[in-house]
């Protein structure tokens, strides 16, 4: 009986996580493309800063913004699965742009935080199968 209360404990958790994770990259990637595309501080200056064409802040924020959406969408696992792709690229651009332009350390800490967030969400993501559940892929599974 302890066994079954371990595993739903477990699970909660699991999810909780999950959720933490995928709710702070799916705001920080919307409201983060809201920003590129309108140009706004500090997003868009620091994309100037980086050495980046103005045109690429809206390219870049739309894709921030569909991703966004994506990875809250349960209904299209290959979509999502896409979008956290394109979020690590992102983030790990983001911080080789930084050490490209010669910006200190500080400047890498939000994306490799970010980029931590999004392995996290991706690697405790739900995934659908048969029958219309939701089951959380591990790595134990045969």
């Amino acid at each position: 009986m302890k066994r079954n209360i371990d595993i739903s404990s477990s699970t909660r958790s699991r999810t909780l996580i999950y959720w933490v994770t995928t709710l702070l990259i799916a705001a920080e990637f919307m409201v983060g493309g809201i920003m590129d595309i309108l140009r706004l501080p500090p997003f868009f200056s620091i994309m100037v800063h980086l050495g980046y064409p103005v045109y690429f802040s809206f390219i870049i924020g739309i894709w921030k913004v569909l991703g966004a959406v994506a990875v809250l969408s349960p209904r299209f696992p290959k979509l999502r699965e896409w979008a956290y792709a394109g979020m690590f690229f992102n983030m790990t651009g983001a911080a080789a742009s930084h050490l490209a332009v010669g910006d200190g350390v500080g400047m890498l800490v939000a994306p490799i935080i970010f980029t931590g967030l999004v392995v996290a969400s991706w690697a405790l993501r739900p995934v659908a199968h048969s029958g219309g559940a939701l089951r959380f892929v591990s790595s134990n599974n045969s």
